[in-house]
């Protein structure tokens, strides 16, 4: 396992880490367990999670049912010293947490205590704003995006008013670092700026969504990332199951997130299932799982802290993990840019 240092910090996380949103939806605490046991034995030291948590559905009932789970298995073993453990404060993007209050002292507050409590620690790793409270492009919400609604000076002072209420859970050693999920290149050099100006905590990555089949991080984020040394922690390297193959032609495998979600949260398109098969056609030509091949490529890109997967059951854990000394080939490298200059933005 290759590890890599998060941003400024002098934490090395692994090249995968261990996403954990359908603990308590689709998988019982049992299976929980046996996936965190199961990666630790392999070499990922690095955990994410949410308040929000688990998804499908995502919902008042069951939020904050992760973070218990991966709490009982920190108060069976206490091994919390091997792992780096990574949570969110929800925001107004998960209108069932707080019903949707934007970021602020008060939430992030609240929410601090209560993840510490439902995790049994007392301690966050990494601890992550999960929307802008000023609105994000993220999750298809590029096709119709409009800033002209947002108002600047209510942006940057409500960034302020966050890194201040997050300096002193850093004071009080409750947070060891911070960071972004689901940001833009101008709002992430405003916290980068204020950060510094105000002498508050530094955002030290961003969690937003990259794979084969999603790639906006590739122009503005990617410099940003270069120049400012913050990695992304890419989600759905896998667009969430679409790159292993297992819906084409129709497919709908008993248990799988479409069975509960039909497009995939708007993935599906008429677009990305000629996208899959050329990617498929690429590992098939080379011999290479398609899985796996799609990790390695997101962990060889240069901007890429660690790439954050979910697996429903061992098998597919097991497969992730043979993605960890992955190296591709030339040959390879060259298919997949000439399959992207193809399909460019299949969702």
């Amino acid at each position: 396992m290759k590890y890599n240092k998060l941003g400024t910090t002098d934490l090395m996380v692994s090249d995968l880490c261990l996403g954990t949103m359908t603990w308590g939806t689709q998988n019982t605490t049992e299976e929980g367990h046996a996936q965190i046991d199961m990666s630790l034995d392999h070499g990922i030291n690095f955990i994410d999670t949410a308040e929000a948590y688990p998804v499908n559905p995502m919902s008042k009932e069951t939020q904050g049912e992760t973070e218990r789970v991966i709490g009982k298995w920190l108060a069976k073993n206490g091994r919390r010293d091997d792992i780096i453990l990574a949570t969110k404060v929800a925001g107004n993007g998960a209108g069932s947490v707080r019903n949707g209050e934007p970021i602020s002292r008060a939430t992030i507050t609240q929410a601090v205590h209560d993840s510490l409590g439902r995790l049994q620690t007392d301690y966050i790793d990494l601890y992550q704003l999960h929307w802008p409270n000023r609105g994000s492009y993220m999750f298809r919400q590029n096709w119709a995006y409009d800033p002209t609604k947002q108002n600047k000076a209510e942006t940057l002072a409500s960034m302020l008013e966050a890194l201040e209420t997050l300096q002193e859970f850093v004071d009080a050693g409750k947070i060891r670092y911070v960071g972004l999920s689901n940001e833009s290149a101008w709002g992430t050099a405003q916290w980068l700026r204020i950060a510094e100006e105000h002498k508050l905590p530094r955002m030290q990555s961003i969690q937003n969504e990259y794979s084969l089949l999603c790639r906006l991080y590739d122009t503005d984020m990617a410099e940003l990332s270069h120049n400012e040394d913050i990695g992304l922690l890419a989600f759905s390297p896998l667009a969430v199951g679409l790159l292993t193959g297992k819906y084409q032609n129709g497919k709908i495998p008993a248990g799988s997130r479409r069975s509960l979600n039909d497009t995939l949260g708007g993935r599906v398109t008429e677009r990305v299932w000629p996208a899959v098969d050329a990617y498929l056609a690429i590992a098939a030509k080379h011999g290479l799982d398609p899985s796996q091949m799609a990790l390695a490529w997101c962990n060889s890109r240069p901007f890429v802290t660690s790439s954050i997967f979910g697996a429903t059951n061992l098998s597919q854990l097991e497969t992730v993990l043979g993605a960890a000394d992955m190296v591709l080939d030339q040959a390879v490298l060259d298919d997949i840019s000439k399959a992207h200059k193809a399909h460019p933005m299949p969702y």
